[in-house]
């Protein structure tokens, strides 16, 4: 009989030839009953998805039917999985589908929904485009492609965005390091808000500054007034000093230099912290003895301040004023005093 002969082997005899022509008739009827049935649970609906996909799969397992024929099967299947949201494997077979049959535009269609499905939006386009090579009134692939072509688009813009604003933090931290400049972590977010450094095409550094006027003890209130309340003249140019903070700061790690600097960009989130891996900083906070502070030469540039050894600059450079004609004056130097709360801030 025609079962027994081996798979390499040819039929010899008529009743092999005809058990064969048997056979293989009765793979194809079993095929397309099985599609008929699959077809039929998917009209029942979605409680009968998994069984329409066990009939196509068991009509493709014959392996009775012609390419075309079974490419349909593949895209009968695809199209229950992506019902189901099995996406990957909808594409799976709808890919499957289009290369047993290339002109099969529902297949091709499928290819393209779950190219899109998958974020996979130059493979869905591409697919929808074939699809209109065939079919170019298809209003499916026509909407799919638009969807597809405007999200790229989209995606497209954000990842320039993304990388420029990336390079621009990368040029900022090595302009830090050819300087020699120490970034510790930003203070007083409340009142600087997202400002940093910029770096303009020059290659200079532009800082924002924070000048703080420690003897007014509501200088992080709104309430707080502007310079004319000086109505003494105690904050003149020859009364006032200049100091900067150590010791309360140790230097980032260059990743968090970089996160700090794309926060509020389109590259937010571009550079991830391991905590673990990232907890250690490559330097840490120096000072000149007990003092926290340090007088500045009113006649230095803050280009040369910045470069101090022991500064490490939080986020955007802080400087003290205080007068010398001031009660507080005395107490300041001696460290008698601590900043007020800013609202809003850690207390860490």
């Amino acid at each position: 009989m025609a079962l027994w002969l081996d798979s390499n082997s040819e039929p010899q005899t008529e009743n092999e030839k005809a058990d064969l022509a048997a056979i293989a008739a009765l793979k194809v009827s079993t095929a397309l009953e099985l599609k008929d049935e699959g077809n039929e649970y998917v009209r029942k609906g979605k409680k009968h998805y998994k069984d329409a996909i066990d009939c196509y799969t068991r009509a493709i397992n014959q392996k009775g039917l012609g390419e075309s024929e079974t490419s349909i099967l593949f895209a009968n299947r695809a199209h229950v999985n992506l019902l189901l949201g099995n996406n990957r494997r909808a594409f799976e077979d709808a890919e499957q589908a289009v290369k047993l049959s290339p002109t099969n535009v529902k297949a091709i269609y499928r290819a393209a929904k779950a190219s899109f499905a998958l974020d996979m939006l130059k493979e869905a386009i591409t697919y929808c485009e074939q699809g209109l090579e065939l079919s170019s009134d298809n209003e499916d692939l026509k909407k799919l492609v638009k969807l597809a072509s405007g999200k790229l688009a989209e995606r497209e813009k954000h990842e320039a965005e993304v990388s420029k604003a990336l390079r621009g933090a990368k040029d900022l931290l090595s302009a830090f390091e050819d300087r020699g400049l120490k970034i510790g972590k930003a203070m007083f977010r409340e009142l600087t808000g997202l400002k940093k450094p910029d770096l303009d095409k020059s290659k200079i550094l532009h800082w924002p500054v924070v000048l703080l006027y420690p003897e007014h003890r509501n200088m992080f209130s709104e309430d707080c007034p502007p310079l004319p309340w000086d109505k003494e003249n105690v904050y003149t140019r020859e009364n006032i000093e200049l100091y900067y903070e150590v010791g309360s700061s140790v230097c980032l790690s260059k990743t968090r230099i970089l996160h700090y600097l794309l926060e509020g960009t389109p590259g937010a989130g571009a550079v991830s912290i391991d905590e673990e891996k990232d907890s250690s900083n490559y330097g840490s906070p120096t000072g000149k003895g007990p003092s926290r502070w340090v007088k500045v030469n009113k006649k230095r540039t803050l280009h040369d301040i910045l470069k101090e050894p022991n500064l490490v600059i939080p986020g955007i450079p802080v400087f003290y004023i205080v007068s010398k004609s001031s009660a507080f004056y005395n107490k300041f130097k001696s460290g008698k005093w601590a900043l007020p709360q800013v609202p809003g801030e850690d207390t860490a």
